[in-house]
């Protein structure tokens, strides 16, 4: 299962924008890629994990702005069209013999 973060955050005061930059470093720093700008996903394994990493993403929110979180089962996450650009890195396809490790 995926855990994909979505926000929208103010970044006209001096204090927004460290609010901002302090948000995206927790995402970065607890496992998080980047999907898109401000769209953010990280690989889970079941609803404890989920437990887990829902309340250290509520004990790291910022002050102001929006933030929403989309759970999805790894077939719905495949099933994901990439309408125009490339895929990143964490997207390509892998062959049988290749493994994946984080």
């Amino acid at each position: 299962m995926r855990l994909i973060v979505l926000f929208d955050l103010p970044v006209v005061t001096k204090a927004e924008r460290r609010a901002y930059t302090l948000f995206r470093r927790f995402l970065i720093n607890d496992g998080y890629d980047m999907i898109q700008f401000s769209v953010y996903g990280r690989i889970l394994n079941g609803n404890d994990a989920l437990g887990k990493h829902m309340k250290r993403l509520m004990n790291s929110l910022p002050p102001e702005g929006s933030v929403r979180c989309l759970t999805v089962t790894e077939k719905q996450y495949a099933s994901m069209k990439l309408l125009v650009g490339l895929p990143l890195f964490q997207e390509k396809a892998l062959k049988v013999n290749q493994m994946l490790l984080f």
